[in-house]
Order: C-alpha cells, then structure tokens, then sequence
C-alpha cells in the first residue's frame, strides 16, 4: 500500500493543497526527509536532479512554522534567482493553506520592494548576494530563524559562493535546523556540512534501474557549416513538447536565437547577461508554449524547472559529464519521458566520447557513427582509453 503526504505527518491544510495540485504520492526522496524534518533533525540528502527534493523541505517547513512566529522564520539560499523564484511558486500554496507568506529575493531586481516584503515573510528563499545585500542595510535580521535550507549546496560552491554562505549562517542561531541538499556530499559539500550540521540524517536518494529518468540519449554528429540546418531539422521534428537548447557562452545564446529567428523560428535567449525582468518574460514565455525553444546557457541548467520540457538539446556539448547530467536532467522529470540530443563535431568527438563513457552511453554514442578529426571512430576499448590518457573530464 503506497504511502500519502499525510502518512507522512504532512497537515491536512498542506496535504490537501497537494492533491488539489494532482500531487498525492510522495516521491522516495519525500518519503525519506520529510518525518526527520518533522522531527527537527538536521539532514543531508543527496539526490539526483527531477526527484522531487523541493517538496521534501517545502512542505515540512511550512508545517513546522507557527504563523505567530517571529519572521523571517525559515531560510533557504539558493545558487539562482530561477531556482529561488521557482522555490517559492512552489512553495506559496502550500504556505497560503496556513496562514504563511513565502518571498523570494534575488538581485537584478530592485532592491526596495524587497526590503519591505522581506521582513513579512515567513519562509525567505533567497540568493547569497541578494540577501548581503539586504543585511548589510539592516533592512532585516536572521537571529530569529529556525530552519535553514542550502538548496543545490554543491552549484553554490562551484560557483564560488562559500564565503557568503558561511557569513550567512553565522548571523543565524546557532541552535537553528540545517537541511542541506546537494547532487553530492563529497569534497567541499561534505566539508560544509560537518561545520554546520550536527548529528544529521543522511539520505542517498541513488538512481536506480527502476529511478533512473526514461531519456533517450541520442548523439548527432555534425559539419560546423550544417548545424544550424541539424538543429531546425531537430526543432520542426518535436511536435508540440517543449525544447530546450544549451549553447556554452552568453554570445553564442544571443547569435543563435537571431540566426534561429531569421529561418522563421520562434526563440528567446535566456544567460546572466539577461536583466531579471527579461529572464522571467522569457521563462513565462516558454512555460506558456508561446516559443519554439529556450535557448540558454549552463546558469539555467540548474535553475529551470519547468513541466513539459520533451527535449533537451546541447547544441554545443557541455564542458563534463556532471553539466551533461544536469542540462539533460531538465526533462523527464516526475516520471515523464524524454529526449537528450548532443550536437558532435569531428573535433569534439574525442572529448564528448569519454563523457559518454562516464555516463555509461558508450552504445548510444556509437549508434551516432561519429568521426574523429581524423577520420577514425573513437575506440570504446579500455586499454585505448588508457593509451591515449585522456584529461580528466570529472569535477570542476
């Protein structure tokens, strides 16, 4: 017999929020973290992309805040405004079903709207920067805050925001319940969390056969002076699902969405060079259908959650395994199916090989029947692999 968010110790008020929203079963990630978040236990959980994890901190949260309780009670820094903003669409229901309010702050906005919500909010999801921005004006304080949630612990790091983060949580009480989630608790995750986390619960949340996301992964080998004609011939084929395309550089974004728009196809370009005004345009514009493809840059890799994404195509493969899984990881989510597509060039095709090999889609790749530069099809064999002593293509 499955389990229900009630079952879990979820409130009425919240759980039939959720099923008013179709969201009846947890997910195994929910069903793992949310007692011990109930009971107050600080917690580390792994977990891969798709799973669910929002919900698993979200819901218990709002069930452990009192509506009389000084505010802001809750925290959780997250590494994007998409990924912060995206937090509070989901978590504003849930929190209006008892009484709560819940406010995302995050900078390319202004700052002055923020400040005089900020101090009303129960639950406060917000990015590092941003929420200096706001202490460092006293424009509120966190000596009051019970929970503290570090969404995508590991992105934050990577983008160098350990500094901010550790300066954070020293202004918040010591006492307070720390949550931490993460793609891996290895390294410097694992060195965070021992600092500020004691006797936590550890879930791994690990892909299995049964888990693992219905993609197909397909590799696409291409002359630089038809890639373009590729990726059209790739958009006209998708039918009515939603597209999104990953290129490497803020540039290449811009270039590609004009050179898309003059073959009569109907895109956006979305990276950090965008203003947070016309980042949530393009978003709302590819949520509503209203464009053929998204096209981004790895800072939405993380920080875009959208239903109904059917594709995910890199035209430009990505720098390593780690940001091939967390581009690909934008469909198939909560059970749904989907389509990767990696764009290879002869001279890239060495490269994007031993990412494949990583990721244990030898076959796949090889089923794309790419060249080398040289005219060779890259060796699946171990002892060439050694031979060759490939770089290292793992963390960054």
């Amino acid at each position: 017999m499955s389990q229900s968010f009630a079952d879990l110790g979820i409130s009425r008020p919240v759980a039939s929020t959720l099923e008013k929203q179709g969201i009846s079963e947890p997910f195994p990630i929910q069903g793992q973290v949310i007692p011990d978040v109930l009971a107050g236990h600080d917690v580390l959980a792994q977990s891969p992309t798709g799973s669910g994890k929002t919900l698993a901190f979200v819901a218990p949260i709002l069930d452990r805040i009192d509506p009389g309780a000084d505010r802001p009670a809750a925290l959780v820094l997250a590494p994007t405004r998409e990924l912060a903003a995206q937090i509070v669409d989901e978590a504003r229901p849930l929190a209006q079903s008892r009484g709560l309010k819940a406010l995302a702050v995050y900078g390319g906005v202004g700052i002055q709207p923020q400040i005089q919500k900020a101090r009303k909010a129960h639950l406060l999801v917000a990015t590092p920067g941003r929420l200096l921005d706001l202490l460092d004006r006293r424009a509120l304080t966190l000596d009051r805050i019970q929970v503290v949630v570090l969404d995508e612990a590991d992105r934050m790091l990577d983008m160098g925001f350990r500094p901010d983060v550790e300066r954070i949580l020293k202004l918040t009480p010591g006492k307070r319940q720390t949550l931490l989630f993460s793609a891996t608790l290895q390294g410097e995750v694992d060195s965070l969390a021992k600092r500020h986390t004691r006797n936590a619960r550890r879930h791994e949340n690990a892909v299995t056969s049964e888990s693992r996301p219905d993609i197909d992964h397909r590799f696409v080998g291409v002359e630089h002076q038809h890639k373009l004609n590729a990726l059209v011939d790739e958009l006209k084929g998708q039918g009515d699902g939603l597209s999104l395309v990953f290129v490497r550089t803020r540039r290449g974004a811009d270039r590609l969405a004009k050179r898309l728009a003059a073959r009569g196809v109907n895109v956006a370009a979305m990276h950090g060079g965008k203003s947070q005004g016309q980042r949530t345009r393009t978003l709302a514009a590819f949520e509503q259908g209203r464009l053929d493809a998204l096209i981004a840059t790895d800072v939405a890799a993380r920080g875009i959650d959208v239903r109904g994404i059917t594709h995910v195509i890199n035209f430009d493969p990505p720098e390593d395994h780690e940001s091939y899984v967390h581009r690909i990881g934008r469909t198939a989510r909560a059970g749904s199916s989907g389509v990767g597509v990696t764009f290879v060039m002869a001279d890239q095709a060495r490269e994007v090989g031993r990412m494949a090999r990583a990721l244990d889609l030898r076959r796949q790749f090889a089923d794309g029947g790419i060249h080398q530069a040289n005219g060779s099809i890259p060796s699946r064999g171990r002892r060439n692999d050694r031979r060759r002593s490939p770089s290292r293509s793992g963390r960054r």
